[in-house]
This record gives structure tokens, sequence and C-alpha cells, in this order.
């Protein structure tokens, strides 16, 4: 009987690292990028914390995308490198609302290079290019936290790509194209 219950946990991870295998590499099931992102939008203000993901003591950017996630029992990468596979990689252009945007990674020390190229943040896109691109995270800069930010010149400066998560989003058609000369 002990062995029936110590291996439930275990099929429970099991099935959660299989979610990778798909050919988005993430499953959401039913759960839209709307319900996402307001989730995510409630956790405004929570302080920035390295390795956290805990909201109680703070979150850091993957750790933020981690716990928004989990919340709905979708599985995803740990860190904002593991990325780097999940998803499907699309145009800056064609963001919409629940895709994942990865920057580069900033710092001093031994973890980071200054602007390394590479992947060392991440967020989720609030607003597609027709309302101007805007994103949440968890952020180490002045905002200290949970925050929405504009995807302004220092962030362009270190945008690396688009992942798409959310199938709905392939099915909705794409705003109309913009001037990206700007950004």
């Amino acid at each position: 009987m002990a062995a029936t219950t110590s291996a439930a946990p275990v099929k429970k991870v099991v099935a959660k690292s299989n979610k990778f295998k798909t050919a988005t590499g993430v499953l959401t099931g039913d759960i839209s990028p709307a319900d996402l992102i307001t989730f995510a939008r409630s956790l405004k203000g929570i302080n920035y914390r390295y390795g956290s993901t805990n909201p109680l003591r703070g979150f850091d950017c993957s750790g933020f995308v981690n716990y928004v996630f989990n919340h709905f029992d979708i599985a995803v990468p740990r860190s904002s490198g593991d990325f780097l596979s999940a998803g499907k990689v699309i145009e800056l252009k064609d963001a919409k609302p629940g895709d994942l945007i990865l920057f580069t990674g900033t710092g001093t020390g031994k973890r980071h290079k200054r602007h390394s190229r590479s992947i060392g943040h991440i967020g989720i896109m609030l607003s597609s290019i027709a309302e101007g691109f805007k994103f949440i995270h968890s952020t180490s800069g002045a905002a200290n936290g949970v925050t929405e930010t504009e995807l302004n010149d220092y962030y362009m400066g270190r945008f690396m790509k688009i992942i798409r998560v959310f199938p709905q989003n392939d099915e909705t058609p794409a705003p109309p194209a913009a001037d990206l000369s700007s950004l």
C-alpha cells in the first residue's frame, strides 16, 4: 500500500514533464491568454527576489512566469534560458497577448555579462503591435518587482524573441502591420 501512495506524486511529475514533448512545447488546455493575463496583473507590485517563485517572498522574472502558468496547472520551464526550446518562435510584429517575450540578461559578476547574447529575462506580452507593445514581468530594475512595461528602446536593445505557447493566438487574425522602425 505504501508503494502506491509514493508512486502517485511521481506519476504527476512525469505527466507534467511530458507536457514539453508537444509541438508547441507547452500544453495550455482550455486556458485563454486573457485568463492568464488577468491573473498575472493581480500580482503587480510583488517585489523582485532572485531565484524565487514564492509570491510571499517575491519573484525573479522566470519565477513570476512559472508561478503564473503553474496557477493554471500549465507546466513551463523554470529558468528563462530553458524557454529557448519551449513554444513556437514568431515574429515580433505578430506578437499577441499571452505570448512570451525573451531578452538578454543583464547584471555584473559571474552569473551575467552586461547585455550578453544569451537569454536572461522573460515576460508575458499584454498587447499587440496595434495597441503598442506592452509586457508584464518581474524586474530587478527601478520598478523592483512585478510591473507592466512598454517595449521601449532599452528593452528593444535586449530583445531576443517571441515565443507562442497559446494555440488560440494562431487562430485569431493578426492586427494590421505597423511601422516597427521607431521600436
